[in-house]
């Protein structure tokens, strides 16, 4: 089984500790991986007022939100916004030195979340082309792959993955990879979805404990059932299993690896398809755990 492995970089203290852990963890284990990061303001504080709100409503505590350390759920609300690029650009450039792919996630993580999902060209275009242009600000030329916040699309947004030259993309869910339909229009940028549910998703379904959400991943990653061959996308956050739950991913990999699974930056896995003639779906929204609204891949247009 591929198994391509997608690394979300949220926060300040995410890029400083968690990637560099994951850097040796997986290079440990011979693991490829891409690391998509977020460039600008820090938003978590932002995160933390709707996270107080619901515990005085009494709702599930988000097992993501948890992770973030006490610092980083100030930063943009209590504490300065710090550019997260602007700190942590060395360490961003040290795992494209390991050898890992290096991505876009957002310029502004906790904004793309607050407002693409209805926003207009004219927004859409800025925050992505900000993202692109602090990309090649830290890197030295233009990415080749993103990875939207929370799945969130727009209808130009998926436009300009294809105006600003992304090979691929994984800003959606699903279960293969596939050329994008969206109302209609089709885009001309193959999209790597996600196709199994990160370790925060499993918890919130009853499995409270990462170790037992992580048996229900490996569980669910051996499934060759509608992969069409070309394995699977796990998800994972430099501030989960890169810090909190660094031990329970290790036992993940250590798993993956026993029985013989190849895991796959974004690029090694596309590139590994059994089939590039990639069949064309519609896009949709779905509803995730935890009250994201996702980009999921639908049945296969014009069938």
């Amino acid at each position: 089984m591929n198994i391509g492995l997608r690394v979300e970089v949220h926060t300040t203290v995410g890029t400083r500790q968690g990637v560099p852990t994951l850097v040796r963890l997986l290079g440990q284990y011979e693991a490829g991986a891409t690391f998509l990061f977020s460039f600008g303001p820090d938003g978590s504080g932002r995160q933390l007022r709707r996270y107080l709100f619901r515990r005085m409503l009494g709702r599930e505590v988000d097992p993501l939100l948890q992770c973030y350390s006490k610092r980083a759920l100030l930063h943009g609300w209590l504490l300065p916004t710090s550019e997260i690029a602007k700190r942590c650009a060395d360490v961003m450039r040290s795992a494209r030195d390991a050898g890992f792919e290096v991505g876009i996630h957002a310029y502004d993580r906790t904004r793309w979340l607050e407002h693409a999902a209805k926003a207009d060209g004219a927004w859409t275009r800025q925050e992505m082309t900000r993202a692109q242009a602090a990309f090649r600000d830290v890197f030295g030329e233009a990415a080749n792959v993103r990875g939207a916040p929370g799945w969130c699309m727009n209808r130009n947004a998926f436009r300009l993955t294809q105006l600003l030259g992304f090979g691929y993309a994984s800003d959606t869910r699903g279960v293969e990879a596939f050329v994008p339909v969206y109302q209609a229009e089709l885009i001309a940028c193959p999209q790597l979805p996600t196709s199994l549910p990160t370790l925060d998703e499993v918890m919130r379904l009853g499995n409270g404990s990462a170790e037992a959400a992580a048996d229900v991943l490996l569980a669910r990653s051996a499934d060759t059932a509608d992969t069409a061959g070309g394995g699977h996308v796990y998800t994972l956050r430099a501030e989960m299993e890169g810090m909190r739950h660094v031990h329970v991913f290790e036992r993940m990999l250590q798993t993956w690896k026993a029985r013989g699974d190849k895991l796959l930056c974004l690029a090694d896995y596309f590139d590994a398809l059994p089939h590039k003639n990639l069949r064309r779906h519609e896009v949709g929204i779905q509803s995730l755990p935890g009250g994201l609204q996702a980009a999921q891949q639908q049945a296969e247009f014009l069938l």
